[in-house]
């Protein structure tokens, strides 16, 4: 039997079948043997042990679209990377670091700023600054409904992984887009044994035909991905794309180097100084993560 991957505890994968049902099932030894783990979003085959416990085995993964590793997720066609214009206060350097993740395994992002109704000023300033560089913006609020129309639209059809830090107010967004949700999502959260909205692991919602939302924890802190280096840091800003290659120098890491395009750019204003300034401190950070490694 054909089905998706909807939760992930405890080396328990809870498994959505063609058959309506929702299955608790245990990865094959096969899958450790070849170090492939099975991900939230996986479309799978499973075995049936015990129809009436509706308890299972994962047999096999079927090929992915893609797949992430934090929040760790296949088969999502876009990033909605969710941020508050007040309370919590948003800071560049921590929007900055959720983008820089998603651009590093190539996942299409739309920037949502939730609660606009709190602070329109800052909700105006971010929506410049991340559309000039080239990000879809999407302003919204949950309490007057700004915004949830249009952000519907952008989930309809598609499976998305919602990302953001704590407090954004993602599960006030959720109930705001479908009315119904917690309702539908009551039969699973009571076998999963946990509250509907306490997420502390990823989580896929069918909320309609055909559109899944994978609901991740939200953190206060994210890291670097792995596997970036200070090369590949500059192709993470898509604004710097078209200066690229530009500057005197082939090697140019766009710090302290003379004839910089990206550097002249900033000058300019054809790139955000807040976008600069966050490039400059996380290449910082991949020198320093750089020479742990090397000690």
């Amino acid at each position: 039997m054909i089905g998706k991957i909807i939760k992930g505890v405890g080396g328990f994968y809870y498994v959505a079948a063609e058959d309506g049902k929702l299955y608790e099932c245990k990865a094959r030894g096969a899958f450790r043997k070849d170090r492939m783990r099975p991900l939230v979003g996986d479309d799978c085959e499973i075995e049936v042990l015990n129809a009436g416990a509706c308890l299972g085995n994962v047999e096999r993964i079927l090929p992915r679209r893609s797949a992430l590793i934090r929040p760790a997720v296949a088969n999502t066609d876009q990033a909605i990377v969710i941020f508050a214009a007040s309370n919590p206060e948003p800071g560049y350097g921590l929007i900055d670091r959720y983008l820089v993740r998603m651009e590093h395994v190539e996942m299409p992002v739309l920037l949502v700023i939730n609660k606009v109704d709190e602070n329109p000023e800052r909700a105006k300033e971010l929506k410049n600054v991340y559309e000039k560089a080239g990000y879809r913006v999407l302003l919204t609020s949950a309490k007057t409904g700004e915004g949830v129309d249009l952000l519907h639209t952008e989930l309809e059809g598609k499976t998305s992984v919602l990302s953001g830090p704590s407090g954004v107010g993602k599960s006030s967004l959720m109930n705001a887009l479908y009315p119904d949700f917690g309702a539908e999502t009551g039969e699973i959260s009571e076998k999963i044994k946990r509250g509907r909205h306490t997420t502390r692991h990823s989580e896929l919602l069918q909320v309609a035909d055909h559109t899944f939302l994978c609901d991740t924890p939200g953190f206060s802190s994210v890291e670097l991905p792995e596997g970036l280096d200070e090369e590949g840091l500059a192709f993470c800003f898509p604004e710097f794309s078209e200066y690229l290659g530009k500057c005197r120098f082939v090697s140019c890491r766009h710090m302290s180097e003379p004839d910089c395009a990206v550097k002249e750019a900033v000058e300019k204003g054809e790139i955000p100084s807040s976008r600069y300034e966050g490039y400059q401190s996380f290449m910082e950070m991949l020198k320093d993560r750089r020479k742990k490694e090397w000690k």
